[in-house]
């Protein structure tokens, strides 16, 4: 017999939980995917005629998920295929790669990325075992067949995984040529960019002042001071609205707020364009830019992303020799409650801003994060985020979160990937886990059986549209 998911991975073991939880799946199961925040290239659906190439490259080579867990247990990165930033040797073999894989597969037993992985493979591309060292080239030809198929040219999988919508995350200096290619061909009209200025307001970063001459050149504005930069980042805010954008994203260490006098951002945008910033000037100036984008949200309306928490390339060995996201971040603790507290005070209340609030740092979901979403009509809080996407991680949310901010202050789910045929089982482990939780609600008496379903379809899909302005 062929190898089959079970169908109720995910589901309680209490019989009466798992039975409501499965009428309520066949519910939402078939529903349209709404990916509103998420990091697979654009380029990938940019031409009729592209391919996912190799099983290497759909499912090991551009996952850090992945390469993270299997260079965990010793395995280079070269032996992977992981490009290095010196053009180096690496490993250009991918059979060779994905057997390496294979004899490890042993290692995502009862992990997130191994549920998702095993979704894609049985579940999307039909292959009929379970992955073993022993049948891995065989597997092998079974995907490369799979992905060599009409069916799965990406622009035709976009459609056929029911995804209606995609969100990508785009520097704010980029000129979203592939978006613009697609739309030419008369297509990805539910494919939407997103503003993400990290690049332009991290002014150590070794590559700012190249970005910065790159936002001149795009924007058609000298950026020589502060306020052409401003100026440049409106005119980038608003081509990005042109071209569908709903969001922007804001992945910073702390969620630190502190509006400066235009004279003190001047003088250290002065400071950083002479290469003189130093660390304390970057702090205040993330944190004022942060306020910057409130106030140009509220303006332009589009919501506004803030992820907090993540210690970015904490591996100087990976990120000198592969460079940055290369699966070497770490969760920090993180505050929000004081850091805030700034730009609370002054837009936190205004209707028309929308942010919504990520951490990896799960200690404040209760304490700080759902009585701020709970109090204050700007906040939603995000689904449980990077190291937290997962079964575990959702129920641990699910507790903390809504029973003080209500499920009506928070996003609904977003997958935030780079592999994207892990779209559809990240989704699908939300859909389970939170009929799960539902069914457990009603069973308690707390949720009454009647607005389950409806509960349960907001959380697969409506609360994510009304989020990010989809509805």
């Amino acid at each position: 017999m062929p190898y089959q998911l079970n169908p109720d991975r995910y589901f309680s073991v209490n019989p009466d939980q798992r039975n409501l939880a499965r009428q309520l799946y066949e519910l939402l199961k078939d529903l349209p995917i709404i990916s509103p925040h998420g990091h697979v290239d654009p380029a990938l659906f940019s031409r009729p005629d592209a391919t996912f190439g190799t099983p290497t490259d759909l499912f090991i080579i551009p996952d850090h998920y992945v390469f993270r867990m299997l260079y965990s247990q010793g395995i280079p990165l070269e032996s992977l295929g992981i490009p290095r930033i010196d053009g180096g040797s690496v490993e250009q073999d991918h059979r060779k790669i994905w057997q390496i894989f294979a004899d490890n597969y042993h290692l995502f037993r009862g992990t997130p990325s191994g549920g998702w992985i095993d979704h894609a493979l049985h579940a999307n591309l039909g292959v009929p075992e379970r992955l073993t060292g022993e049948n891995a080239q065989s597997i092998y030809d079974h995907i490369q067949d799979r992905l060599s198929s009409a069916e799965f040219q990406p622009q035709k999988l976009l459609s056929g995984l029911n995804i209606e919508v995609l969100c990508t995350t785009d520097a704010a200096a980029d000129t979203l040529t592939d978006l613009q290619s697609m739309r030419s061909q008369g297509f990805g009209n539910n494919i939407y960019p997103t503003f993400r200025p990290d690049a332009l307001v991290n002014i150590c970063a070794p590559d700012w002042l190249p970005q910065v001459e790159l936002l001149s050149q795009v924007s058609g504005i000298n950026v020589t001071n502060f306020r052409a930069f401003i100026q440049a980042l409106l005119q980038r805010r608003e081509f990005f609205k042109q071209m569908g954008a709903h969001a922007t994203d804001h992945g910073v260490l702390t969620a630190y707020t502190n509006p400066l006098s235009e004279a003190e951002a001047g003088t250290i945008f002065r400071h950083a364009l002479a290469g003189k910033a130093t660390p304390q000037e970057e702090a205040a100036f993330n944190g004022h830019m942060l306020m910057e984008m409130a106030r140009m949200s509220i303006e332009d309306g589009l919501v506004m992303q803030i992820h907090v928490g993540a210690f970015r390339n904490h591996n100087p060995l990976i990120f000198h020799t592969f460079g940055r996201d290369k699966g070497a971040d770490i969760p920090i603790a993180s505050e929000f409650t004081q850091n805030l507290k700034p730009l609370l005070d002054q837009y936190g209340t205004d209707p028309r801003l929308n942010i919504i609030l990520f951490t990896v740092d799960e200690d404040a979901y209760s304490r700080e994060l759902a009585t701020l979403a709970g109090v204050y009509p700007s906040l939603k809080v995000g689904p449980p985020w990077w190291f937290h996407d997962s079964p575990n991680g959702m129920r641990r949310y699910f507790d903390q979160i809504l029973e003080t901010a209500g499920i009506y202050n928070t996003a609904g789910f977003n997958d935030d990937t780079r592999a994207f045929l892990s779209i559809p089982a990240r989704h699908d482990v939300w859909r389970r886990v939170s009929c799960d939780w539902l069914a457990g609600m009603v069973l308690q008496g707390r949720i009454d059986e009647e607005d389950a379903p409806e509960i349960a379809t907001d959380f697969a899909c409506g609360l994510a549209k009304c989020a990010y302005h989809f509805e």
